[in-house]
């Protein structure tokens, strides 16, 4: 059963928590964690991106960046735009986002539920990129990025829940992407045991984003207890921070893709082949955002596909459908059916052909890289077209074009099917929106 623990957090003071809290880490590329450092000095991406204090020619992964994001931390916490709790608690968190409110709970998540699969996963990490976490998590001595985590709905919790959010909350602020957070602190002796004691009767909890923060989190767990032979197992460094949200509140928005070359077909000739395992239908279709609503996927099973200024709806046959978790998901139809076997994209994860793009950023978005991408045909280019490795490629067109994939989004109901099989999905399968904020919480080891 899921061990959940309360924790003495590192918190903004009030008046600044607005301007404290920040996207996560990996949601920037390092110029633009710079520029937002700039503009707003007091932004977390200071100290979860503390290269931003560094000229650009400074490496990024090296030591005196990350005690640097050690110190300004320190720095923060004693000139008091951190406060820290006297004992431990537990929060309440609410994102609002177009009118829809998805509701978690903050505390600390066992490393040794995530070791024995209590805390199920569905995606694979990378080495590279837990090491930049791992390093910011020792030297801090803290987790500064809390982990996405889902469970399956509980009655008694959803109760306290709404009793809780009666009261005033101590945040409550718009971010500039117009979501609205607000948190309530939970510091009840008598709720604090009731919330400990109702995620022990949950069976299994999910990591619904970030997967490699809890990787991180959970080998830092694990040196520490190297370094601490005597621990006992209620040391800090044992848990990891946490936001756990009911299942059915949650959304997840589709992940499109974007494919350059087309393998050497003609669009025509790709076409055809599609319609061996797709329906293929033509949609009339203007370029304007709200007209664009009409060529997203209506239903699981469909795939809508922009090229050449056309709108098509693919339905896949229903033989293509075996019952397994992970193949009937529509990300495993597009590669199993099209990506890999037409277009020559065998490893999603690495060849460069393939583009991911968040549902968040609309069918417009796609519509301007395909649209991009053929003015590059059109003009004088020096791409080899060697680079698209494609066997059968015999122009530059046919190299160059794009196609995009819109998706209907991966169910959660999907997600956790996934989860409980023990079983992976493919990369970029789902987008969680709104993103939970970092700075608002932090989750200090006490040596």
């Amino acid at each position: 059963m899921s061990i959940i623990r309360p924790f003495r957090s590192v918190r903004p003071a009030k008046e600044k928590a607005a301007s404290i809290a920040a996207l996560p880490y990996d949601v920037y590329h390092r110029k633009e964690a710079k520029e937002i450092v700039a503009q707003n000095p007091l932004s977390f991406l200071k100290i979860d991106r503390a290269e931003t204090q560094f000229p650009d020619e400074t490496d990024m992964y090296s030591p005196q960046v990350y005690t640097c994001a050690r110190d300004i931390l320190e720095e923060m916490i004693s000139n008091h735009s951190f406060l820290t709790e006297e004992t431990p608690c537990y929060y309440l968190y609410a994102l609002t986002l177009h009118g829809r409110t998805q509701t978690g709970i903050v505390g600390c998540a066992s490393i040794d539920d995530y070791q024995d699969g209590t805390i199920r996963r569905h995606e694979n990490t990378k080495e590279d990129k837990e090491l930049d976490r791992i390093r910011h998590v020792d030297t801090l001595s803290a987790q500064t990025g809390p982990i996405f985590l889902a469970y399956r709905p509980q009655p008694e919790l959803k109760q306290l829940t709404k009793t809780i959010k009666s009261e005033s909350p101590l945040y409550d602020f718009i971010s500039e992407d117009q979501v609205r957070h607000q948190v309530w602190k939970i510091g009840e002796q008598r709720q604090i045991e009731q919330i400990s004691d109702l995620f022990s009767q949950i069976r299994h909890l999910y990591i619904a984003d970030g997967h490699h923060r809890a990787a991180s989190a959970v080998k830092i767990g694990l040196r520490r207890r190297s370094q601490h032979p005597d621990y006992d197992g209620t040391e800090e460094f044992n848990y990891f921070l946490s936001v756990l949200f009911p299942a059915d509140e949650l959304q997840i928005f589709d992940y499109n893709r974007v494919v350059t070359g087309l393998n050497g077909y003609t669009f025509k000739e790709f076409l055809q082949k599609v319609r061996e395992k797709f329906e293929i239908t033509e949609i009339s279709a203007s370029f304007t955002d709200s007209s664009l609503s009409s060529c997203r996927p209506q239903q699981k099973g469909e795939i809508t596909m922009y090229g050449q200024h056309t709108w098509y709806r693919l339905k896949a046959h229903r033989e293509l459908y075996t019952g397994d978790p992970v193949s009937d998901l529509d990300v495993s139809i597009l590669q199993d059916f099209i990506l890999n076997p037409l277009l020559g994209i065998q490893d999603p994860k690495t060849d460069p052909r393939l583009q991911f793009v968040g549902g968040i950023r609309g069918l417009s978005e796609l519509v301007r890289l395909v649209d991009a991408g053929e003015k590059e045909v059109s003009a004088p280019t020096q791409t080899p077209v060697s680079n698209f490795s494609s066997e059968n490629s015999s122009s530059t067109e046919s190299a160059l074009e794009r196609i995009a994939f819109a998706m209907y989004p991966t169910s959660m109901e999907e997600l956790l099917l996934v989860a409980d099989s023990g079983r992976l999905m493919p990369p970029k399968s789902t987008w969680f929106e709104p993103k939970l904020r970092s700075g608002l919480f932090i989750h200090k080891f006490e040596e």
